[in-house]
């Protein structure tokens, strides 16, 4: 069966950036489910998966527009000290959840501290990288109902975990 939207796809995976640095992988883990058209993935491997089957094995290299996106230099954003009350050590990488303008909240990681200000970058980690993946399907079958009206998949044979 070959992969196309509302097929639950399983598939080993190891991703690298482009100086060959290994950034995540499946080995010694599951396999990573998602169902496919339902933007579980991101596009450019969503993309590069569609027509393959189980078995097949593939490198797909994703651009970082078809990947987490562009740096957004709006994302990156100098906050007074202060604003950081009952935190005593602030330390580059640490994240916390910021407060959006629309009363949501985004994840940032602290990218600069001095005494007056703290620096902090809200896009994705791997935002403005390209992405290398080896992918190797394990499985693809149809989607449950349950998984089409939930928009991901429930685990082998479709049942919830």
């Amino acid at each position: 069966m070959k992969i196309h939207n509302n097929s639950a796809v399983s598939f080993h995976y190891s991703l690298t950036d482009d100086e060959g640095n290994g950034i995540d992988s499946s080995e010694g883990k599951e396999p990573l489910a998602y169902l496919h058209g339902a933007g579980n993935i991101i596009p450019g491997l969503e993309n590069a998966l569609e027509g393959k089957s189980a078995g097949d094995s593939l490198t797909v290299a994703v651009a970082a527009a078809e990947g987490y996106g562009e740096v957004q230099k709006e994302l990156i954003q100098e906050v007074p000290r202060e604003a950081f009350q009952g935190i005593d050590s602030i330390e580059l990488g640490m994240q916390f959840e910021a407060q959006t303008g629309q009363g949501g909240t985004v994840p940032v990681t602290v990218v600069a501290v001095t005494d007056e200000i703290i620096t902090v970058d809200g896009n994705h980690p791997l935002a403005g990288k390209n992405l290398n993946f080896d992918v190797s399907i394990e499985e693809v079958r149809e989607a449950s109902e349950e998984e089409l009206a939930h928009g991901h998949t429930h685990g082998p044979g479709g049942h919830p975990h």
